[in-house]
């Protein structure tokens, strides 16, 4: 009867050295990680600036574009939209 709390305690002495171990091997791939993952994050950083630049320029561009197209309907609006006065002022006067 005496065998097996000896036995016990010796398998439970391995498990505890093997936690130990596991836990050893896990710091040291978690500190591998954060290096791998800082240096993922400065690069990244790098990339956001020249996308942040990119979108700038689509702004930029988005504005310009804008305004030319509303430059012509202005002036779609002046040579047509003279006509359509005239028009409603005939048919104003037809009515009355």
């Amino acid at each position: 009867m005496d065998v097996l709390p000896i036995i016990l305690y010796v398998l439970g002495a391995v498990l505890l050295v093997a936690l130990i171990v596991l836990t050893i091997k896990l710091i040291y791939t978690v500190e591998r990680v954060n290096v791998l993952l800082d240096g993922v994050e400065r690069k990244m950083k790098t990339v956001d600036k020249i996308f942040g630049a990119v979108d700038n320029m689509a702004d930029a561009f988005a504005a310009l574009s804008d305004k030319v197209v509303d430059g012509i309907a202005g002036i779609i609006n002046k040579v047509f939209g003279g006509r359509r006065k005239k028009r409603n002022k005939d048919l104003e006067m037809e009515e009355d």
